[in-house]
């Protein structure tokens, strides 16, 4: 078992838990949302809390930062956009109807999930609806976006996937396929018995690999609704996926993380330890990092599955995190944001050289009986 590390930093700012963390695509800046109803930007250089976003009346559920502008979303169902150097709210997204629990900020547009069963697309500059997406019979939990570059070869036309594909998941058990240009429901991947928690999009391609309630993960042609292949070893709701090098990691309520080949769905790697549900991952550098419910971040070594190291300190679960340079950032539900230090890892051991291989042809050719007694010898 790893070592334990100690916080660079504690920033206890926020007065509520923390329900998301997201990192700047330049590093420079973290923006956390949090229970309080507000949001807060951090300098990675020093970990110092630089503006407080203030102006929701509910919960902050998700946040996105991109380098010029921040955007949260709110149980107030609302959305909203802020300058990253003043903090000034610059715009507000009214429409949903109830919770919006996620937001995605791509190729200048703005994309929404909400418990009132719709997805929507925005104009980012105006703040106006450009697109609803009604088809879900329950709350839409999930999002992800395929822009037009990423789909090669794409069988549809050209007009279909002019401005991109958007992939919903919700608590219905399903996940939709979108065309953003006109607002139509492309596809709807159904095989899932349970609510669909979680969705990552291979890139560039066209599959979409989905977590549910019912402890399976699912491979998907967004393009066709082919179901592609069913990934079901785990007991427990998948909660949090990561596909990285062809490789699917999904963290369940069984508290174990799984490694899948993505392109054949086999099983390569079980990632244990755990004491509680596993709700976030990251993988960085060779090394995946995890959150938990028994809050505690981890790091295994991601080829060879060894437990390098364990960081206490939260008080409740860990709801996001993120690796910047060598530190590793922790968002949890007890309002704390954590900096660790994870330089020094320590590698995990060379495997051990594999045994001499028996061949089955003399396993089964002692007779009946003979087996147990004679010992068996190396082909």
């Amino acid at each position: 078992m790893g070592g334990g590390g100690s916080a660079l930093r504690v920033c206890a700012d926020h007065r509520g838990g923390i329900n998301w963390l997201s990192l700047s695509p330049d590093g420079q800046r973290l923006l956390t949302g949090s229970e309080d109803g507000t949001a807060r930007l951090w300098s990675t250089a020093d970990g110092q809390c630089c503006a407080l976003l203030q102006g929701h009346e509910s919960y902050v559920t998700f946040c996105q930062l991109e380098d010029e502008a921040a955007f949260t979303c709110s149980a107030d169902c609302t959305i909203r956009k802020w300058d990253v150097l003043t903090g000034q709210c610059l715009q507000v997204f009214r429409g949903h109807t109830s919770i919006v629990n996620r937001i995605l900020v791509a190729n200048n547009q703005l994309f929404s999930s909400s418990y009132d069963r719709t997805a929507r697309a925005w104009s980012v500059d105006k703040g106006q609806v450009a697109r609803e997406f009604r088809g879900h019979r329950n709350c839409v939990l999930t999002l992800a976006y395929s822009a037009p570059q990423d789909l090669p070869g794409a069988p549809c036309t050209e007009e279909a996937v002019a401005r991109g594909l958007l992939v919903t998941g919700s608590t219905d058990g399903t996940a939709k396929v979108w065309q953003v240009a006109s607002g139509c429901c492309h596809q709807t991947l159904r095989g899932h018995t349970g609510a669909v928690l979680c969705l990552v999009l291979a890139t560039p391609g066209h599959t979409a690999f989905t977590g549910s309630t019912d402890a399976t993960v699912r491979a998907w042609d967004i393009l066709s609704g082919q179901q592609l292949r069913v990934f079901q070893e785990h007991q427990g709701s998948v909660i949090c996926l990561e596909l990285v090098n062809r490789h699917v990691y999904s963290g369940s309520a069984d508290r174990t993380v799984k490694c899948w080949l993505a392109d054949t769905g086999e099983r390569v790697r079980t990632f244990a330890a755990h004491r509680h549900s596993v709700s976030a991952l990251k993988y960085h550098a060779g090394t995946l990092f995890t959150g938990s419910g028994d809050a505690r971040a981890r790091a295994f070594d991601a080829q060879s599955g060894a437990l390098r190291r364990v960081f206490r300190g939260h008080a409740f679960i860990i709801n996001c995190i993120q690796v910047h340079g060598q530190v590793l950032y922790t968002a949890s539900h007890d309002g704390a944001l954590r900096l660790w230090d994870v330089r020094g890892l320590p590698r995990a051991p060379p495997p051990r050289p594999a045994a001499p291989k028996r061949s089955l042809s003399r396993l089964f050719s002692n007779k009946v009986g003979c087996a147990a007694a004679a010992p068996l010898q190396p082909a």
